[in-house]
């Protein structure tokens, strides 16, 4: 009997050599090809891409001998290839889906597998059960094809996807104006598959980009791991200071994520991106659209839709809840407190190349610095203030939560609790508009606490609160 294998947020994650081995990796392409074949499809075009993670080019290309096996086409990119970009291959190649072998954000043990439709989005909360629960328990149950064969047979064609997103950016997005403004840009490409990006997109103009960490180096030095958030970025926002950088640009290991620092040095939270990022597409563009976010992001957001009169849908933590709503109301913009946003005419997949992107236009446009954009904001829906922590847990998941739902505080940080939204996980909502969220990763056996609020003396009271709350102070 295999190992079970469980999939959470976006798909599996697993420690690598532990769990996380070629067989179990063979096992979950069954699981994906069988959900396939359940939904009609045979004889069609899958992608396969990858990170620069440890051995990642040949888990891919295990999975791509699975799926070759059961009957499918796969189209494998040649090298290590940004997430959006292996999403926008699968529109632009009309192939029927994914295989995304990253684990993203996580430290340097894990590796991950990652399943897209065909519209390149995550699949959803029940397609995601379906796949999990065709997973064999046997290797004896998993077809393969080896990849010399089924390159000889043209089933497996390996290609490069950048050239067709290149052309794709282009109708997003003007990328002269940046070029020529003269910015100073640190980029940091945290060791993973955003290097080489930006210098690419943004040359042959007045503007220089600086790349910190744009080499493959799998145990990820100078930060525990490549999420785009303090300490990890301590380096690129150290550097922006050194070089007297207008800015930091920063992608994730698998470039779906960006972080932002000023140009002091001091990072520009997620939740401030968001807003900035709606702020821009719905002031500076003049565009119109509903904006769809998790519940662990802004309330910026819904100020901003009471301003420009639009819709804001707030979904549960998760591409998976955000894709399928993104395109059922052909979203503006969707996002997720992580640093994850997708945006209308790209697919609906998060993309920290073209956030990136369009945080650099909205300097440009409006000739202001990170610092003074933040100020515009603020101007506009009042200022903000967020955190959160991790904390690892042991013991029984359903007992914890039973003891946080029994919790029924009056008061958080000292604010009034004036209602409770378990959609995912325990959102207290504050009287001052702010909240207190208490969640549970999907991957990992860690609660996040996270708080909004537009008290800066109350975030880390609110924090306590919630960690009291959860057991864990």
């Amino acid at each position: 009997m295999g190992h079970k294998i469980m999939f959470g947020t976006d798909g599996w994650r697993g420690v690598i050599a532990e769990d996380y081995t070629f067989d179990n990796v063979r096992r979950c392409a069954q699981g994906f090809a069988h959900y396939l074949k359940t939904k009609g499809y045979k004889d069609e075009w899958v992608v396969v891409g990858y990170d620069k993670r440890f051995h990642s080019e040949n888990f891919a290309q295990a999975a791509a001998e699975v799926l070759c096996g059961n009957g499918f086409r796969v189209y494998l990119t040649d090298k290590a290839t940004p997430t959006p970009v292996i999403a926008y291959a699968v529109v632009e190649r009309k192939a029927i889906g994914a295989v995304n072998i990253t684990a993203s954000h996580n430290p340097p043990t894990d590796n991950g597998f990652k399943v897209r439709d065909a519209s390149g989005g995550a699949i959803d909360p029940e397609g995601l059960k379906r796949i999990e629960s065709a997973i064999p328990d046997e290797m004896s149950a998993v077809k393969r094809m080896p990849a010399s064969e089924a390159e000889a047979q043209g089933r497996l064609v390996r290609f490069d996807p950048a050239p067709a997103y290149i052309e794709h950016l282009k109708s997003l997005i003007d990328l002269q104006p940046i070029r020529d403004a003269g910015l100073k840009i640190v980029v940091d490409a945290m060791w993973g598959n955003g290097a080489g990006w930006f210098p690419r997109l943004l040359a042959g103009g007045k503007t220089e980009v600086y790349e910190i960490h744009n080499t493959r180096n799998p145990i990820f030095p100078e930060m525990k791991r490549p999420e785009p958030i303090p300490p990890n970025i301590d380096v690129g926002l150290r550097t922006t200071v050194e070089r007297r950088a207008d800015v930091l640009v920063v992608t994730d290991g698998d470039a779906d994520r960006v972080g932002i620092g000023d140009e002091h040095g001091r990072f520009v939270n997620q939740l401030q991106v968001y807003g900035l990022l709606a702020f821009y597409l719905l002031e500076v563009r003049g565009e119109r659209g509903p904006i769809i976010k998790t519940l662990s992001t802004t309330s910026m957001l819904e100020k901003l839709g009471e301003i420009y009169g639009v819709p804001v849908y707030e979904t549960g933590v998760g591409f998976k809840y955000v894709a399928p709503k993104f395109l059922e109301t052909n979203a503006l913009i969707g996002g997720e407190e992580s640093g994850g946003y997708a945006f209308r005419g790209n697919v609906p997949e998060r993309d920290g190349i073209l956030a990136g992107l369009y945080f650099l236009d909205m300097m440009v446009r409006l000739n202001r610095k990170p610092s003074q954009l933040l100020e515009l904001l603020f101007s506009k829906v009042g200022p903000h203030y967020y955190d959160r922590v991790d904390r690892q847990f042991t013991g029984d998941r359903k007992t914890r939560e039973e003891m946080i739902l029994n919790a029924n505080p009056h008061t958080i940080g000292g604010l009034k609790v004036v209602g409770l939204n378990t959609l995912d996980g325990f959102k207290f909502l504050l009287e001052d508009g702010g909240w207190m969220l208490i969640r549970f990763s999907g991957t990992e056996p860690i609660i996040r606490v996270y708080c909004e609020t537009t008290h800066p003396d109350r975030v880390q009271p609110i924090l306590q609160d919630g960690l009291r709350i959860a057991g864990l102070a």
